[in-house]
């Protein structure tokens, strides 16, 4: 299986070198804002890479997404090694891998267990010598090839969807696990489906306390290149009875349900950074700490400070006010999903690309792109639509970089169309 991963990989970029310039009927007949506005995109002429320009790939562990199982150490070191020589060789210079996927973690810790991710079964290091610690080794492996590594952590999940009851599924958890631990502060969110969405509850501060340590036991024992953060906060939409509790108890300033839910989420990210911070006046490191939320904040119809969207809100849905991140410089960079088209009719590519370069303008924010490879080849994705949207982020100074979602369509392109866009992107800007 390994193998035949591999040899797709190196078919599928092998196809680079042959690739030619993109015919003239590549060039997209977009319009900004889709049906919301009438305004020609403007493509650049000339489009020069910005100095030190951010080429980062995501590798989710999640159910094995993007990263297989393994037997043994020594294959997964094969694996990763094979994988950085190929995103080096490629002209990608960072790799930001999952390391905790679900309150667990893929590396010596003694906080959260083994991830069921890494060996099969969550508390249970990987088959090989008794001193490997994966983390180390991907760090390592990663520089030496010319790659940041950027430890990739969601903060809240336990478990995403679950027919369990609660109670039933934290039973199926190690029994270090923090969830298990502490099952009154692991939040319930029911479904219409009958399923269960597990989180560490963001209103209690002893969740907020053991997130901060979680990332300081990584920064102080690993050399990684940032922590990083991914989109999921608060569950979408959850009813106002999941915490209500919680929400009743620590509410001494009587907030909204709302802007409660919004200040625990901004109580973490201002800890978080807080922490890395300091570490880093009293080390000289350079650690740094960024958050990829989903790429609507809030839309213009709501507020005049919103984007020419229509599409769900960060600010309403996860309950992320990431604009204000950006204003408070409590983050050091920010990755917005862009993970829609030039002419979507409810989130268009270019008017959210412009609304996040006018955010972090004036700031000491960082604005990297989230861009959607696994969009490739669905519904009004043309072939190079990845293509102009890299093309279309050259024209805006604001914008250092991209990062790809994610590996594994680049290493197993689901289809044709997947394939070539993918070929073509990085044939023509990542030389």
């Amino acid at each position: 299986m390994i193998n035949k991963i591999l040899q797709i990989f190196s078919a599928f970029f092998a196809l680079i070198v042959s690739a030619g310039n993109l015919p003239a009927q590549y060039i997209p007949n977009s319009r900004y804002g889709g049906k919301l506005d009438s305004t020609p995109v403007k493509m650049p002429r000339n489009y020069p890479p910005p100095v030190n320009e951010m080429r980062g790939v995501w590798v989710a562990t999640i159910f094995n997404l993007d990263y297989p199982l393994f037997a043994n150490e020594k294959e997964f070191k094969s694996y990763y090694s094979k994988m950085c020589s190929r995103l080096a060789e490629h002209k990608f210079n960072a790799i930001f891998f999952q390391v905790r996927p679900a309150s667990d973690a893929f590396y010596k810790s003694a906080l959260n267990p083994w991830s069921r991710f890494l060996s099969g079964k969550e508390g249970v290091p990987l088959r090989g010598s008794r001193n490997f610690d994966p983390l180390d080794f991907m760090i390592r492996e990663a520089h030496r090839h010319g790659l940041q590594f950027h430890a990739w952590l969601n903060p809240y999940r336990v478990i995403g969807s679950t027919k369990m009851t609660k109670f039933q599924y934290l039973k199926t958890l190690a029994p270090g696990n923090f969830a298990r631990r502490y099952p009154h502060l692991v939040m319930e969110v029911k479904r219409k489906d009958n399923t269960r969405t597990l989180v560490l509850n963001p209103g209690e501060k002893q969740v907020r306390d053991f997130v901060v340590a979680t990332v300081m036991e990584i920064v102080k024992k690993y050399p990684v290149d940032s922590i990083h953060f991914d989109d999921y906060f608060y569950p979408d939409d959850a009813p106002s009875n999941a915490d209500r509790a919680t929400f009743l108890k620590y509410n001494p300033r009587r907030e909204t349900l709302d802007n409660w839910r919004r200040s625990n989420v901004t109580s973490l990210v201002r800890s978080v950074h807080s922490a890395i911070k300091s570490y880093n006046l009293r080390t000289g490191k350079k650690v740094s700490f960024g958050v990829s939320p989903f790429g609507i904040w809030r839309n213009n119809k709501h507020t005049p400070l919103g984007s020419l969207s229509r599409g769900k809100e960060s600010y309403t849905g996860q309950y992320a006010d990431t604009r204000y991140w950006v204003k408070q410089q409590i983050i050091d960079y920010i990755v917005p999903q862009l993970y829609w088209h030039f002419n979507h009719d409810v989130a268009p590519y270019a008017a959210l690309t412009d609304w996040w370069c006018k955010v972090v303008r004036g700031t000491r924010v960082k604005l990297y792109i989230g861009q959607a490879a696994y969009q490739l080849g669905s519904r009004n994705w043309s072939v190079n639509e990845l293509y102009y949207q890299l093309r279309y982020n050259r024209s805006k100074p604001e914008i250092k970089g991209s990062i790809i979602f994610s590996y594994r369509n680049l290493a197993s392109p689901d289809n044709r169309i997947m394939e070539k866009g993918a070929r073509n992107m990085l044939k023509q800007f990542w030389r």
